[in-house]
């Protein structure tokens, strides 16, 4: 039996703009032709609710072998709170049904490849959740995800917590204590103050970088990309995709939603479901 030639598309939240941003991707003609791609959903749904679900059955299709990647439209914290499941997001929800410890939210666009050691968290927790193995576990992710994308020897550059890096100790130890010691066990570099970490990624001295938490990772791609990144999650034994944007309520309905970021997550998807 062949591998699947087919990519699972979820609509998302039917109040924001998935349903719409989907029907506009597979009508776009700019899908990689080697796959057909399959809506999973009714946007015409009354519950919200549902588009929890459709999640759900997308990962377990995929794990059953059914479909070579799965792609994940929008939804909203609440909605997925309103279906029963206590995730902070789909990352952690598609984790945890894959039934897999190892994994990171990594974000691609234009030049930039940005994995995450912390997500979604108040910024005063993001310092005690961090951890050496932590990092190297996110580092380790990153350097298979770019051999995954054919870069034999990739460059990971790490991102310090602290303003200049912790200058020695003097705001902050957590570079010396945490993430020198996961730099030195995985041959990355750093930490780097972030404010020229990413000038040298995007000049190309990286192939990706590894930040300490969400607003100091997503900010730099969103400035470059905003309307064409691409979020993956790192770790599944199964290929996941989603853009790199919300739910849009502001916009949903209105016909004006651009799909742009959700094409190049379908193609991404595609790519490393060719490669897999």
């Amino acid at each position: 039996m062949g591998a699947p030639r087919r990519i699972g598309i979820t609509l998302g939240d039917p109040a924001g703009i998935g349903p719409e941003i989907v029907a506009k991707a597979l009508a776009s003609g700019r899908l990689d032709p080697q796959f057909a791609y399959e809506p999973i959903g009714d946007p015409r749904t009354k519950h919200r609710a549902d588009a929890a679900h459709w999640i759900v059955e997308g990962a377990s299709r995929c794990l059953r072998g059914e479909l070579a990647a799965l792609v994940t439209a929008p939804i909203s914290k609440p909605v997925l709170r309103e279906a029963g499941y206590r995730y902070p997001g789909q990352t952690e929800m598609l984790a945890d049904l894959a039934r897999v410890k190892k994994f990171a939210m990594l974000l691609v666009g234009g030049p930039l490849r940005v994995a995450l050691v912390t997500t979604h968290l108040p910024l005063r927790e993001v310092a005690a959740q961090i951890t050496t193995r932590r990092i190297v576990e996110v580092i380790e992710l990153t350097q298979a995800f770019c051999r995954q994308l054919g870069i034999a020897r990739p460059k990971i550059g790490v991102a310090a917590l602290n303003p200049h890096a912790g200058d020695g100790g003097l705001f902050g130890t957590e570079e010396k204590r945490l993430i020198q010691p996961a730099i030195k066990r995985t041959r990355a570099t750093g930490p780097w103050p972030a404010d020229t970490l990413f000038h040298k990624a995007y000049h190309g001295e990286f192939d990706a970088v590894v930040a300490m938490y969400h607003d100091q990772g997503l900010p730099p791609l969103k400035m470059i990309a905003f309307d064409s990144g691409v979020n993956v999650t790192l770790g599944l034994p199964f290929v996941r995709t989603s853009p790199d944007h919300g739910t849009a309520y502001d916009i949903a309905g209105k016909g004006v939603a651009r799909p742009d970021s959700l094409i190049a997550a379908i193609n991404l998807a595609a790519e490393l479901a060719s490669k897999k």
